[in-house]
């Protein structure tokens, strides 16, 4: 039996065990959050450095999972509806798991939970909770959850979610409270990446319309500056298509000038109505129209196909100037993109203003310019009328008044004939003085504007308008006789559609490239009978011989879609 004396000192040196053991637990917990706070101020270094937001995110999402030592993470992004998740970005799983999973969640169940209400949410397991949606195939297996609110500025930009936490625990409230630390920082770093990026977005808006206002100023041609609009609004906002039509005149109608990106080709050179089309619209109204869905938007015509494959789209007039409108820019995703928000049309519309300015300038430097040439013009007028003229008429009757003195008779007829060449040189002046001060007719004698016109006018026979595409310089290319050809053709054309055909679509493709002009009229009518009547077809075949050019003609079978096309095609440049 152990003596009292041996029992005493032992019973101080097991409390001494028991005090070291719980100040050796303290010291570990106090070194456990030191390093926890060493890796939280890490976290927020890490996240705050970046500038760019997708970077920022990925960062955010592989910090949380480090500080709360969970398996997977990931971070969604609420949409602009308040209901959905835009994007969605993970840590834990390859990219070989995300695509045999399928699609991304976009916020139904737990994830919803958090959406709906921007709370932090912890769960020791989530197929328990009343809002558990089930896993899709595929899906790695969790249980422990925890998901926290981000927000920026007072608003919930999205939400961090952590699930299997390692070693089989659970999340506590040091997780909580840990993870939350970060969203608050995360906020942050987003609302400073969200500020570069616009501040990034506003420079480049801003080379683009001091790129555009130097190629105008610099005297460059109209096309090509409206090619600029064009490329430079696409590449800014990501889009697919961007198009660019000003109006023709005295006409209802717009042209597209230029086109690049998807299917341009199906743009480039269309005549557009003012209704039933986006740029139409946009032009009428003077102000921004979006559709989230262009090829499915009631607002406009299916005719003739442009959109396939798609999306979002919006279309800005070009104006703020005090002519007035002078164009539309019209800018397209595709399909399955995001709409166009408010943050990206507003600088939009602040660069087709910008443009539209820096047009007016150029065309205010053009009038200019031409109004020197002219009083110029006025000048060399004046003065062959005032000078020259005289000054010969003067000495053809001084040679005629000198006639009489010459005996000589060749001699004198020598004299009298140059008295005949002055009379000619006085009237050759008098020509080239009516041509100084000759202006040129007005836009409505010009090819554009008439075949509009005669599209516009056969539209009621037709019982539907026909779709007009014109490409090249076609009313500087082409001269007058051919252009008055070109319209003839043009009418009987669409006459027989509307008469004979009994069709509900046409086509018409007028194309200068400066050796050619070609016009092209496609309809799904019941084409061109073996028998019977083709004197139209014969006077447009006439027509194009005359001027050194065929008519073509095809009517493919029903099978390869039936109706008929026409090329009229004469030589209209040196070859």
């Amino acid at each position: 039996m152990e003596s009292p004396e041996v029992a005493r000192v032992r019973l101080p040196q097991l409390r001494l065990d028991e005090l070291l053991d719980e100040l050796q637990a303290r010291l570990d917990a106090a070194r456990g959050t030191r390093d926890r706070v060493h890796s939280l101020l890490e976290a927020v270094l890490s996240v705050g450095r970046e500038l760019d937001l997708e970077q920022v995110l990925h960062s955010i999402v592989q910090a949380a999972a480090v500080l709360v030592d969970a398996e997977y993470a990931a971070l969604g992004v609420i949409g602009p509806d308040g209901r959905r998740l835009s994007a969605f970005l993970t840590a834990g799983v390859t990219e070989e798991e995300i695509a045999r999973i399928g699609p991304l969640p976009e916020g139904h169940g737990i994830l919803g939970e958090l959406i709906r209400d921007p709370e932090p949410l912890r769960l020791a397991k989530l197929s328990e909770h009343p809002a558990s949606y089930g896993f899709p195939p595929n899906h790695p297996p969790m249980n422990t959850f925890l998901g926290v609110p981000i927000r920026v500025r007072d608003q919930v930009f999205g939400n961090l979610y952590l699930t299997e936490k390692r070693g089989g625990g659970q999340f506590d409230e040091e997780d909580v409270s840990v993870t939350s630390t970060l969203a608050v920082a995360a906020g942050v770093a987003i609302d400073n990446a969200r500020l570069y990026e616009e501040s990034q977005l506003r420079e480049r808006w801003l080379r683009a319309s001091a790129e555009i206002t130097n190629s105008l100023m610099s005297g460059s041609a109209g096309a090509d500056a409206l090619g600029l609009i064009a490329e430079q609004a696409r590449e800014i906002t990501g889009s697919a298509l961007a198009a660019v039509a000003t109006p023709m005149e005295n006409t209802d109608s717009l042209t597209v000038e230029t086109a690049v990106g998807m299917d341009a080709d199906a743009h480039r050179g269309l005549v557009l109505p003012l209704d039933r089309t986006l740029m139409g619209l946009a032009f009428a109204h003077d102000s921004l129209v979006t559709s989230a869905d262009v090829v499915h938007d009631e607002r406009v015509s299916s005719e003739p196909p442009r959109f396939s494959g798609l999306g979002p789209a919006v279309a800005s007039p070009i104006s703020g100037s005090e002519a007035g409108v002078r164009g539309v820019v019209l800018l397209a995703r595709e399909a399955g993109q995001p709409p166009f928000t408010a943050k990206e049309t507003e600088p939009l519309q602040v660069f087709a203003s910008q443009a539209a300015l820096a047009m007016e300038l150029a065309e205010r430097r053009r009038d200019a310019e031409e109004v020197a040439v002219l009083k110029d013009r006025d000048r060399i007028a004046r003065d062959l009328h005032d000078l020259a003229i005289q000054r010969l008429f003067a000495t053809g009757m001084t040679l005629q008044s000198a006639v009489r003195f010459i005996e000589h008779s060749e001699a004198s007829e020598r004299v009298l004939r140059a008295v005949g060449d002055l009379d000619e040189t006085i009237k050759i002046i008098r020509t080239t003085i009516f041509g100084l001060r000759t202006r040129e007719g007005g836009p409505d004698t010009g090819l554009r504007a008439r075949a509009v016109r005669v599209a516009g006018e056969a539209a009621p026979a037709l019982g539907f308008a026909p779709s007009l595409r014109m490409e090249g310089l076609i009313d500087t290319d082409v001269p007058t006789g051919i252009a008055d050809h070109a319209v003839a053709v043009l009418s009987e054309a669409l006459t027989n559609i509307a008469r004979h055909a009994h069709a509900d679509r046409a086509e018409i493709v007028l194309v200068a490239d400066g050796q050619d002009l070609s016009l092209k009229i496609t309809d799904n009518g019941v084409g061109i009978p073996s028998e019977g009547r083709r004197s139209g077809l014969r006077n447009m075949a006439e027509r194009a011989e005359e001027l050194g050019g065929r008519l073509e003609w095809d009517c493919p079978p029903a099978a390869e879609g039936g109706g008929t096309t026409l090329v009229w095609r004469v030589p209209v440049g040196e070859r």
